[in-house]
């Protein structure tokens, strides 16, 4: 059984969960990490963690855990 995941205006069509992770997840700015849990999105761009964030630059950036 396949399904499809409706995204930014695009379809796509997967026949198991791990390869749309696979395929959906953000990458982080800075380490280049697939995204998979939690993110930070930071002016449009995603890190995944506020260490990254900060590493790149980006001020005020916490995490909450």
């Amino acid at each position: 059984m396949s399904f499809e995941v409706h995204a930014q205006g695009a379809v796509h069509v997967f026949d198991c969960f791990s390869c749309a992770i696979h395929r959906m997840a953000p990458i982080c700015e800075h380490c280049r990490v697939q995204i998979l849990g939690q993110g930070v999105d930071v002016e449009g761009q995603w890190y995944c963690g506020a260490h990254c964030a900060r590493a790149a630059g980006k001020a005020g950036i916490v995490d909450h855990v």
